[in-house]
């Protein structure tokens, strides 16, 4: 059997194969009113069609657990009733393709309340249904607003709002949740030296830097079922320190090693390791696998299984990353928007079965040429 297209098993959950599709933000919800933060008739295809297409695991937007949590207006959220029942109809339909279905619970931190990326990455004011951003400390991501610094009783609130939102996404049926500690967001802008200025308790020491991270998680696994596992995307490195000409101190891979054991230890089932997103003017020498040398790196230092990302395109480049034990299962983002199909299509070119959906196999199998 290819390695890509063998289940995984994590807890009691079997996910059928190890393509995955990563949280991509739509930007398509409505921005207030009733339905703000609901997923849409856009939502529900965008998802679905992906499980149609063989995904074996189909993630959900960052999905902001309160309103300041959005990276944009248009995001979505999931803090009401109105939002988690929304999303029912979507992790159902995952599910009837034999998906499963996962979602990324975020908050946007300092990155927040900006225009949707087509048109431009400016922040949004007040008087544009835009909010103050918040963050560990007053430092601004390069070209948006100041933050307003947490305090301390602010930070437990948030750790709490994490778990509120967890406790709706299992009501709306989703199996898996991905706590969202990557690309310069609020958590990972608390475990980096690079945004973390703090002096007290949640700032200074790498053991301070990460208590708000293993709070979060800590707070969603008590409400998250025993059975079903729990992610954690990271960014592994800010490619500060790695830089020789740059003199910032940044997060690093060895960071990430040693928060991947305290992670272990609190219940957190794998790693969805990503880099970068902490400052704009990083060098990052992107290229195919650039960055799954971060997810071999924590998998083989600490056992934790990872899921890698970045430009992976072609099926023979994933099913080596898996047959060379660099990662358990890939994620793939723009690859799925530029072909919703990829898993069908990769399955026939390395020997596997595809998995069409009824309505389509019939028709697809019956073509010799």
């Amino acid at each position: 059997m290819s390695s890509l297209f063998a289940p995984l098993t994590l807890r009691s959950l079997s996910i059928p194969n190890r393509v995955w599709m990563s949280p991509m933000c739509m930007y398509s919800a409505a921005p207030e009113g009733p339905d703000t933060g609901a997923p849409t008739d856009f939502h529900l295809t965008h998802l679905a069609s992906r499980a149609a297409g063989g995904a074996g695991l189909v993630m959900a937007e960052a999905t902001g657990v309160r309103p300041d949590g959005r990276i944009s207006p248009w995001d979505l959220g999931l803090w009401n009733d109105r939002q988690q029942e929304a999303f029912t109809r979507i992790t159902a339909a995952i599910k009837a393709h034999g998906a499963v279905p996962a979602i990324q619970l975020a908050h946007a931190g300092r990155k927040a309340s900006v225009e949707k990326p087509w048109l431009s990455d400016r922040y949004l004011t007040e008087d544009e249904n835009g909010w103050q951003p918040i963050a560990p400390s007053p430092v601004a991501y390069d070209g948006l607003a100041v933050p307003h610094e947490l305090t301390v009783d602010e930070i437990h609130q948030l750790v709490s709002d994490f778990a509120d939102s967890a406790r709706r996404a299992l009501a709306a049926g989703f199996q898996v949740a991905e706590v969202h500690g990557a690309h310069g967001y609020l958590i990972n802008s608390f475990l980096s030296p690079a945004s973390n200025h703090r002096t007290d308790a949640y700032g200074g020491s790498f053991e301070n830097r990460i208590r708000f991270a293993l709070e979060v998680v800590d707070a969603v696994r008590a409400v998250w079922p025993e059975d079903l596992p729990v992610f954690f995307r990271t960014s592994a490195t800010d490619w500060l320190t790695e830089n020789p000409e740059d003199t910032r101190e940044g997060w690093t891979g060895d960071d990430t090693v040693r928060l991947a054991k305290e992670l272990t230890a609190r219940g957190v089932d794998l790693l969805d390791v990503s880099t970068g997103g902490m400052v704009r003017d990083a060098k990052i020498a992107a290229g195919p696998n650039y960055q799954v040398p971060f997810a071999t790196q924590a998998r083989q230092a600490t056992g934790i299984p990872t899921a890698a990302v970045g430009i992976i395109t072609e099926p023979q480049q994933a099913q080596d990353i898996l047959t060379s034990g660099q990662a358990d299962a890939v994620f793939l983002g723009r690859e799925l928007l530029r072909n919703p199909y990829w898993a069908q299509h990769a399955a026939l070119t390395l020997g596997a079965e595809p998995t069409w959906p009824d309505q389509y196999a019939y028709a697809v199998k019956r073509r010799k040429h």
